[in-house]
């Protein structure tokens, strides 16, 4: 039996993607702009000026009230960035010729034919 060749299946699997972890982190930002921009319209403030201020706001409050989003987010980054680096090291030796492309099941071409060619 084969080893799976799909490389998120070496991931844990109650560990989100990179993906699902920077929509969650995003939506958790655009909530907390609109909770702020709300209170501010709330409060009669104009809409740009309610806006313009909740942008400047929600920046340094949400690295402090989602400071656990951003530590998922940190360690799904690294662990991508990490994956990208092996899988562009191992391309770059198989195009150099340093190792045989075991995964493809081609053989080395000094193996003999077994038709005896």
């Amino acid at each position: 039996m084969s080893a799976p060749t799909d490389p998120r299946a070496s991931r844990p699997a109650r560990e989100p993607g990179m993906a699902a972890t920077l929509a969650l982190y995003t939506l958790a930002r655009l909530g907390l702009l609109a909770l702020i921009a709300g209170l501010l319209l709330l409060a009669g403030t104009p809409v740009l000026i309610a806006l313009l201020v909740a942008l400047i706001v929600a920046l340094p409050l949400s690295m402090l009230v989602f400071r656990g989003l951003r530590a998922r987010l940190d360690v799904a980054l690294a662990t991508s960035r990490a994956r990208r680096t092996t899988e562009r090291s191992a391309l770059r030796a198989r195009l150099r010729g340093d190792e045989p492309d075991t995964a493809s099941g081609d053989r080395p071409e000094s193996q003999s034919d077994p038709r005896g060619d």
